[in-house]
C-alpha cells in the first residue's frame, strides 16, 4: 500500500476511537503518534521496512522505551483497524517489537542509615510520634505496604504469638512476624490511641477514625527529613529496604516472596538485583584480586 492510500482512512480511525469512548487525552496521543508516523514515512511504500526505519529514527532521538512502545501500539491499532475494515491485506508490524524498558531497581535505603533513622528517638513523645513510629517499624520490620498498615485492625495483632494478620492485595491474607521493636512501638502507641466507639483500626487520627494512606505518606516524608535523611523517604522504600536486607542476609527468595505477599516469584526476583549490587560492592571493597587490579590501574 502506498503512503497516500495508507493514511487516507486516518480521519475515520480517529472517529472510530472517539465512538469507542476514548478520552480526549488518549485521542490526542493517537493523533500525535500517527501524524509523526506519516512524517517519518513520507513518500514511502508502507511495507515492513518503512516501519522499522521509522522506529529506528525515533530510537535515535533517545526516547524512553515506554514512549516508543506507546507509539508502536498506536501504529498497530491503526493497521488492525484497516485490516478489520478490509482496507489492508496484511499487518506489516507483525513481529516488530519496541525495545524493552530498562529494569528499574526498587529504591531502598542502606541498612545502617535506616537503622540510624529508626533508632533516633523523636523530639516529642506524644500521640503523633508514637503512632508514626509504630507505622515505620511495621513497614520496615515486617515489609508491609502502606495500605496494609492502614487496614490493620486491633484483632489482627497477636502479641502472644508475635504475628500480624495482613489483608493484602486482591483480598489475599498472610501472616507476618513482628519484631521486638515493632511490638514495643505498637504497645506504646496503643497506650495513647484515640478511637471513637466501634472503631477497630490500629492506626487512628486525632478524630479517632482510621488514618488515611495519604496522611501517613506525608508523615513518613516529614519524619525522614526531620531525622536528617539524605533523600525523601516513601512508604514503599521502607518495604523495599525490608525485602532487600532480608534477601541479602537469608538468600531465601521464597521466604521473602511469602513475607511480601507476592503472588508471583518473578515480582520478588527484582530484589535479587539489589542483592547482586550489594555483593558486587562487597567484592570490589574486599576481594584481594579486585584490590590488586585497582592498584595496578592507579600505578599505571
Amino acid at each position: 500500500m502506498n503512503h497516500t492510500d495508507f493514511f487516507a482512512f486516518y480521519p475515520q480511525f480517529l472517529i472510530h476511537l472517539q465512538r469507542r469512548g476514548l478520552s480526549e487525552h488518549s485521542l490526542r496521543a493517537y493523533q500525535s503518534d500517527l501524524s509523526e508516523l506519516k512524517t517519518l514515512t513520507e513518500n514511502k511504500e508502507m511495507v515492513r521496512s518503512a516501519f522499522v526505519a521509522a522506529l529506528k529514527k525515533l530510537s535515535a532521538k533517545n526516547l524512553h522505551p515506554r514512549t516508543l512502545a506507546r507509539k508502536l501500539s498506536a501504529w498497530r491499532a491503526y493497521i488492525d483497524y484497516l485490516c478489520e475494515m478490509g482496507l489492508a491485506d496484511n499487518n506489516p508490524l507483525i513481529g516488530i517489537k519496541a525495545p524493552k524498558p530498562p529494569v528499574r531497581l526498587p529504591k531502598a535505603l542502606d541498612a545502617e542509615e535506616l537503622n540510624q533513622l529508626l533508632d533516633t528517638p523523636p523530639d516529642d513523645d506524644n500521640f503523633y510520634t508514637r503512632r508514626d513510629t509504630a507505622v515505620f517499624e511495621l513497614l520496615y520490620g515486617s515489609g508491609l505496604r502502606i495500605s496494609e498498615a492502614v487496614a490493620l485492625n486491633l484483632y489482627d495483632i497477636d502479641f502472644m504469638e508475635k504475628v500480624a494478620f495482613i489483608h493484602g492485595k486482591g483480598g489475599k491474607q498472610r501472616i507476618v512476624p513482628l519484631g521486638e521493636k515493632s511490638i514495643v512501638a505498637l504497645q506504646e502507641w496503643l497506650a495513647v490511641r484515640i478511637a471513637q466507639d466501634g472503631e477497630t483500626a490500629v492506626f487512628t487520627n486525632h478524630h479517632g477514625r482510621r488514618i488515611s494512606t495519604r496522611r501517613l505518606r506525608q508523615n513518613i516524608d516529614a519524619w525522614g527529613l526531620k531525622q536528617g535523611a539524605s533523600r525523601h523517604i516513601s512508604p514503599h522504600m521502607l518495604r523495599h529496604s525490608f525485602a532487600g536486607h532480608l534477601l541479602q542476609n537469608s538468600r531465601d527468595i521464597r521466604a521473602v516472596q511469602e513475607l511480601l505477599g507476592h503472588a508471583s516469584l518473578s515480582t520478588t526476583q527484582i530484589y535479587t538485583k539489589l542483592d547482586f549490587a550489594h555483593l558486587a560492592k562487597i567484592y570490589d571493597e574486599t576481594h584481594p584480586h579486585a584490590k590488586k587490579s585497582e592498584n595496578k590501574i592507579k600505578k599505571g
